[in-house]
């Protein structure tokens, strides 16, 4: 039986499939590659929340000026060092690929979208247009949630914490980026839980009744999680905590529209 001029063999699926990861390595590359030699703006900009005078900080130095008009942050210096021979570079060359990785993610979606969408209808196209939208545009919000505020107020509460006056901070770089990414990443994570609350909707494994009945103990849930992807400290916990639980409202709001 011949096959369908528009369908293709499976050594031809695994053809697609190489030209396409080979596209998104060389699109990354070149991401990361960039992001490599403009070394200097790359680390001002990852480095920014250490400073005492970052935007978050004086942000909140002029809300707390409205109820208490001589309120001040204050100034505050954490050292970051270097403790191995290579883990400058290898920081360097690592934190180049995260953000080369970020950088052509759209460009990632869209290989992806134009290997599955062969196999998809129309209405299912459009449908997966939408929603990688959506997923594309939480994860951002995620990520700029946790670089404007959840990782500068960690890293000045925890950055600055002293059981005792003679004992001095100093973190290492490799720490500092993998604090920094680790929390992004994870936050750009649980920016999903509007989108998962769709498609378990639409797949009509939960109802807006649950979601609503176990509230509290979603709430708790929330909490525990927060804690366990956080520092440890009370007021990290807050910032991740409230947001999340105003996400768990949202897709209870969204699986009403689904139902």
């Amino acid at each position: 039986m011949a096959l369908n001029d528009n369908m293709l063999t499976f050594g031809g699926h695994l053809d697609v499939l190489r030209k396409m990861l080979l596209r998104i390595l060389v699109i990354t590359f070149v991401f990361s590659s960039g992001i490599f030699f403009f070394k200097d703006m790359t680390f001002e900009i990852l480095l920014a929340p250490s400073e005492w005078n970052f935007i978050t900080y004086l942000w909140v130095e002029e809300v707390g000026r409205v109820f208490i008009s001589d309120f001040c942050f204050g100034e505050f210096h954490v050292d970051l060092i270097a403790t191995d021979l290579s883990s400058q570079f290898m920081t360097h060359l690592t934190t180049s690929i995260y953000l080369g990785l970020l950088c052509a993610s759209p460009f990632i979606l869209i290989e992806l979208f134009k290997f599955i969408s062969p196999a998809l209808l129309d209405s299912e196209r459009r449908y997966s247009v939408q929603l990688g939208l959506v997923v594309y545009v939480l994860f951002v919000v995620g990520l700029l949630m946790s670089y404007y505020v959840l990782f500068p107020i960690s890293f000045r509460f925890l950055g600055t914490y002293s059981v005792a006056d003679k004992i001095r901070s100093a973190i290492t770089i490799d720490s500092y980026i993998s604090t920094f990414v680790t929390l992004s990443f994870l936050m750009g994570l649980v920016f999903q839980l509007p989108v998962i609350a769709f498609l378990l909707a639409k797949m009509g494994f939960v109802r807006s009744q649950i979601l609503i009945h176990y509230r509290v103990y979603a709430f708790l849930m929330i909490c525990i999680v927060s804690a366990i992807i956080t520092p440890p400290d009370v007021m990290t916990l807050i910032l991740v905590a409230f947001p999340l639980y105003v996400l768990y409202e949202i897709g209870i709001k969204i699986v009403k529209m689904v139902e």
